[in-house]
């Protein structure tokens, strides 16, 4: 179990901790696009798939968070606009497979 950030005395924590939290995140983001395939599965139409109202509001509530924590907000909110973005792209390859 690496360090916390606040207990790390050397660069080599430092990055032990920085690799570890990469792998916390591509397994969430591995949860996350799960949760694509099951809306790609349960959505009933292709044109569904993109909702701009539903974007806006992930990113919104990223950028808040962000702020809260006392992250770059526009940064965090630019990252999310990304995640977004890959998220409809892979669900949209998810339901043509559905319905191929």
């Amino acid at each position: 179990m690496p360090k916390m950030p606040e207990d790390c005395t050397s660069m080599a924590e430092v990055r032990e901790g920085v690799d570890a939290t990469d792998r916390e995140l591509v397994a969430l983001l591995d949860r996350r696009f799960g949760y694509m395939r099951a809306a790609a599965r349960i959505k009933p139409s292709r044109e569904v798939v993109r909702d701009e109202d539903r974007k806006a509001a992930v990113i919104t509530a990223a950028r808040a968070d962000a702020e809260a924590r006392g992250l770059p907000a526009e940064e965090i909110a630019a990252i999310w606009e990304t995640l977004v973005e890959a998220s409809i792209a892979y669900e949209l390859v998810e339901w043509d497979q559905l319905r191929d």
